[in-house]
């Protein structure tokens, strides 16, 4: 099954749902666009990539710490940071349909669905659109909207609005004082907190900040499953440094996370990409993409944002937020580490699914997932519901199950619960069978390679620990 059409992508949100990874939010409702809900494996993966980015940044380097800001912050913090001001897409309605796009991806789309032949064509409109875009030349836009005769996909028609700023910050309403907003990003509570951290741990530069959290974005282009959301998890890592060594650590940082994605999945579907326009706030940056059923898109951005945070905080709250020492007085800057949690979870769901042809004729579906990251490490089952087996495999199963997320099952044919563990990525099973009254051992069965063995059930808990503990791959990382 390839991965580069919409069957695919299909396919992977069925798969996603049936399983009880990703369901759709508020869906006995209706569903709510671009939010989603984690079901029971759902939840354990992205947990387990938590893990495993939380302790490769706060394990691994003994100069990088870990913090929790809220969500809600003080709206002097957005006016701060830019946000309020700068934090816009483009938008522009179609008068019919009533539905909203931004005029830049409606271009691109309609440029490589009908130019992908003419490639000079299709260069010189796509020159032209980030001329526009640069310029800020919202006419031009809306004439090269017009020119190339652009319809909605709803309404089929093209009547167009002006195209306009959206500020894409959800408001809260506040009674009787200033509004605030849902953060669009988790950054700046580290900035906030830059002080605290400094004095409470006695931090030196370099020194990282290390964040996992929720942010809120109002997208206009809210799509493709998982990929842009309103709602969705960052794993952010901010780095205060010299900022004569920006240009050091900018490459040390582009390298070392570049590498930590190439242990997810295969290296041929990633890339990095340096930035041809950067943010307000970054002087260099460089995204790592990964080759989604929709094309190479970011997972991963690494920017300088230099000292611009901490001065405009410095500035707007007329607090000193600054390194004193050796003599020296000075803002340091800041190398950024900015990953999508919900995108890298579709990236490794994306690599992990197969449809394999056996040699019986037959085909599976399997989650290859790198089994340090799998929702279930071992499955436990009885080989028949009958002789005492259902019982000893359940003994199996609670003496171990504190030590390592186990799945007791015995509700259909062991060809069918092989099946079923396959298709959520668990990495090994343990069947439990006639002999294993005799001899204490059971039948272990590896997913990717469907070998199996005999092993005595003493040895379960450390065969686990082995094939699917993090000491291994952060061990090769460090």
């Amino acid at each position: 099954m390839k991965k580069c059409n919409d069957h695919f992508f299909d396919f992977l949100v069925s798969h996603a749902k049936s399983y009880g990874f990703i369901f759709p939010s508020s869906e006995i409702y209706g569903g709510l666009n671009a939010v989603y809900d984690y079901g029971p494996y759902g939840i354990e993966l992205k947990n387990n990539i938590k893990e495993f980015w939380w302790k490769s940044m706060t394990f691994l380097h003994e100069n990088i710490v870990g913090i929790d800001s809220s969500i809600l912050m003080r709206s002097e913090i957005w006016d701060a940071s830019g946000h309020v001001n700068e934090f816009n897409e483009l938008l522009i309605d179609n008068k019919d349909s009533k539905k909203r796009y931004r005029p830049d991806i409606l271009i691109k789309e309609h440029v490589e669905k009908h130019f992908s032949k003419n490639l000079r064509k299709k260069e010189n409109i796509l020159f032209r659109l980030s001329k526009s875009l640069k310029k800020k030349d919202f006419l031009d836009l809306k004439t090269l909207v017009d020119e190339l005769n652009i319809r909605d996909s709803i309404s089929k028609t093209k009547n167009w609005t002006k195209i306009r700023h959206f500020n894409m910050m959800f408001q809260i309403k506040n009674e009787n004082k200033k509004d605030l907003y849902l953060r669009p990003e988790t950054a700046q509570g580290i900035f906030c907190n830059f002080n605290n951290v400094i004095k409470s741990n006695r931090m030196k530069i370099p020194f990282g900040i290390a964040q996992i959290g929720k942010s809120f974005r109002n997208e206009i282009f809210a799509r493709k499953f998982i990929f842009r959301m309103r709602e969705f998890e960052q794993m952010e890592m901010q780095f205060f440094i010299f900022p004569e060594e920006e240009k050091k650590w900018y490459e040390y940082w582009k390298d070392i996370r570049f590498k930590w994605h190439l242990f997810l999945g295969d290296q041929k579907n990633y890339k990095l990409r340096d930035h041809d326009h950067l943010a307000h706030y970054a002087s260099a940056g460089s995204d790592i993409e990964y080759n989604f059923p929709f094309g190479f898109q970011e997972v991963e951005g690494i920017h300088s944002r230099r000292d611009f945070d901490l001065k405009k905080h410095e500035y707007f709250s007329k607090k000193k937020l600054r390194v004193f020492e050796s003599r020296k007085n000075y803002i340091p800057y800041v190398i950024e580490t900015s990953l999508g949690l919900d995108r890298l979870f579709l990236a490794i769901f994306t690599s992990s699914l197969k449809e394999e042809k056996l040699e019986n004729g037959n085909t599976r579906i399997v989650l290859k997932l790198p089994p340090y990251l799998s929702p279930i490490k071992g499955a436990i089952f009885p080989l028949v519901k009958k002789d005492g087996l259902p019982e000893t495999a359940k003994k199996i199963f609670n003496d171990f199950k504190i030590h390592h997320k186990l799945i007791y099952d015995e509700k259909e044919s062991i060809g069918k619960l092989y099946r079923r563990q396959d298709a959520i990525g668990t990495p090994l099973c343990f069947t439990v069978d006639y002999e294993t009254i005799e001899t204490n051992t059971v039948t272990m069965r590896y997913r990717d390679s469907m070998q199996q063995k005999r092993v005595h059930i003493k040895d379960i808990c450390r065969i686990i620990k082995y094939e699917t503990g993090l000491e291994k791959i952060l061990k090769k990382l460090s």
